[in-house]
């Protein structure tokens, strides 16, 4: 038996048994001949001969609920509603100089709602703009509908730090997987749960056999976004079959041999970030300069007591 090292409080690093996990298989068809015939997958070690890139760029977002509403409207409907905050950022790791600095970071606000009637709310300082979602509504499907505006953000933000500042010798990391981002050059997403098994059950035993810093063969996933895959184990992980696996993916928009080459240029740049238990309860996958980001994006938010405390005064006078 294994103590996995990520807090159980975020869930599991990996999700088994009779949850939708690595252990039920994915419906997604699956090419596992890209770098090699799958009878010859094997752990795929660093090789000598790749540089790291002199910059990486880690993106990430967060975000949080601020109050539940209600609307009323004239003809005595009533629609759920919810104040949101999100932050979208970018840290540069200078690797030549081992720096990492904040390299933009933005945040919005919204009040997401099924209503035709709700408009804008101003909150003290802070204006909640209004983003109407289709159907009744409901509030347990609102908090999915803040995502949207979030991932905007994100390839918002990403595209500004990349011109100004790379000269091509970068490699830009997303938290999470690619979706539509997957345009920006020199690419990858960065998977670190693990809630589907793509893989037949042979060459998963090859997933479970790397070591720390070692990856599997590039294989391409048929599922609606599509794209080049491959796993990667982090330094700093437990020994369990699924301690420190994170999945990584790129643009299918890429040759074969450009996806390889991110492959290895991801197994010789990530295990560098990889976290600490004792510093982190999401560790190895949460990296460390994701976490950093995420708590400079967290404090930019803002407090929510005094958001709360504003939009409870903004409804109150508009009523």
């Amino acid at each position: 038996m294994f103590v996995d090292s990520w807090d159980p409080a975020y869930g599991a690093s990996f999700e088994g048994g009779d949850s939708d996990g690595p252990a039920s298989p994915s419906s997604a068809q699956v090419d596992t001949d890209v770098e090699v015939p799958a009878a010859q997958w094997a752990p795929i070690d660093v090789s000598a001969r790749v540089r790291c890139p002199d910059v990486v760029f880690l993106v990430d977002g967060v975000r949080r609920n601020d109050a539940g509403l209600w609307t009323a409207e004239e003809d005595g409907q009533s629609y759920a509603g919810l104040a949101a905050s999100y932050a979208a950022g970018v840290v540069r790791c200078d690797l030549r100089r081992g720096a990492a600095e904040l390299a933009g970071a933005r945040v919005g606000r919204g009040l997401f709602t099924a209503s035709p009637s709700a408009e804008d709310v101003q909150a003290g300082s802070v204006r909640y703009a209004v983003h109407r979602v289709s159907g009744t509504g409901e509030a347990s499907k609102l908090p999915a509908a803040v995502q949207g505006p979030l991932t905007a953000l994100e390839i918002e933000i990403s595209g500004e730090a990349r011109n100004h500042g790379s000269d091509g010798a970068d490699l830009l990391v997303v938290d999470g997987p690619l979706r539509n981002r997957r345009q920006l050059p020199r690419t990858i997403g960065y998977v670190k749960t693990q809630q589907k098994q793509y893989l037949p059950a042979q060459l998963t035993q090859v997933v479970t056999a790397l070591r720390p810093g070692q990856r599997t063969p590039v294989f391409a996933l048929g599922t609606v976004w599509g794209g080049w895959s491959w796993y990667l184990r982090l330094p700093g992980s437990s020994g369990a079959p699924w301690s420190g696996i994170v999945r990584i993916e790129c643009s299918p928009d890429l040759t074969p041999d450009q996806a390889i080459e991110l492959a290895e240029l991801s197994g010789a740049t990530l295990p560098r970030f990889a976290s600490s238990a004792y510093k982190d309860p999401r560790a190895p996958q949460n990296l460390v300069p994701i976490a950093g980001l995420e708590r400079r994006l967290r404090g930019m938010l803002g407090d929510a007591r005094v958001l709360h405390r504003a939009l409870t005064l903004a409804t109150a006078r508009s009523r």
